[in-house]
């Protein structure tokens, strides 16, 4: 345990600073979506605006090596599927966290879809991926998702963040409830950091940091926010403000 408990500490030094984490692991199930058309940019970017920990697929790696800096840390994804399939919102796992070991990571990273006849699958598959973590002292960050109408309810969304934490996840990555209140009331009920999700994309940049702020005076862990991050260009001065935010400068 004690490598796992190394690696948290890495990820959340002090309960005044949160974690700033980007997830790039899109092309997989989205393909190269706008912002994703190169990692290695978009990666220093985010590096220079003060992202924390980078979350990327197994053979993005490759291109994430020569620009990643020693301070930034790594998740690797290991949970698929494309939207070319029918059955898209089923993630099996494509990777073991033996195999991100072997790639630098500092984190597993794997998806549960709560609420679709495939739940069951993938709740068997976190566990899978929870015992491989566990041997190996790496942390385990289950993204949960709720896939019914408007994302779910608050109270969905405390099922399945706690459903996630209680299977093994070390950090649990959701969507934002819809209120402070509501997500202050899911981080006391989710016995590990909350990070949350981008979601919707809000056009208005000002709304959408509120919501991180509101977050963090909540009691969430930091944020995981993709798509609303890297396809607003210029990426850089948003990370920056997005970091003073986590970082306990503001």
């Amino acid at each position: 345990m004690e490598g796992r408990t190394i690696r948290l500490k890495r990820l959340f030094p002090s309960p005044q600073r949160k974690l700033f984490s980007v997830p790039l692991d899109h092309s997989v199930s989205m393909g190269p979506i706008d912002g994703l058309e190169e990692l290695a940019p978009l990666a220093q970017e985010l590096q220079d605006g003060g992202a924390d920990l980078l979350i990327v697929t197994k053979g993005a790696v490759r291109g994430l090596v020569p620009v990643l800096a020693p301070t930034t840390q790594l998740g690797i994804h290991v949970s698929a599927s494309t939207s070319l399939g029918t059955t898209s919102n089923q993630k099996v796992l494509v990777g073991t966290a033996e195999e991100a070991v072997s790639l630098g990571a500092d984190l597993l990273s794997v998806q549960v879809n709560f609420g679709i006849p495939e739940e069951p699958d993938m709740l068997r598959d976190l566990g899978v991926a929870a015992d491989q973590c566990r041997r190996l002292g790496l942390p385990l960050l289950c993204m949960a998702y709720v896939k019914k109408a408007n994302g779910g309810t608050p109270e969905e969304i405390r099922h399945a963040a706690r459903a996630a934490a209680d299977t093994g996840a070390d950090i649990v990555k959701t969507s934002y409830p819809g209120s402070a209140a509501e997500f202050a009331k899911l981080c006391r009920t989710t016995p590990v950091p909350v990070l949350i999700g981008g979601g919707v994309r809000l056009e208005d940049e000002e709304a959408f940091l509120s919501i991180v702020k509101e977050s963090v005076r909540a009691g969430g862990g930091g944020i995981c926010i993709g798509r609303n991050l890297f396809q607003r260009q210029p990426v850089g001065p948003l990370a920056r403000r997005i970091a003073t935010i986590l970082h306990g400068v503001e």
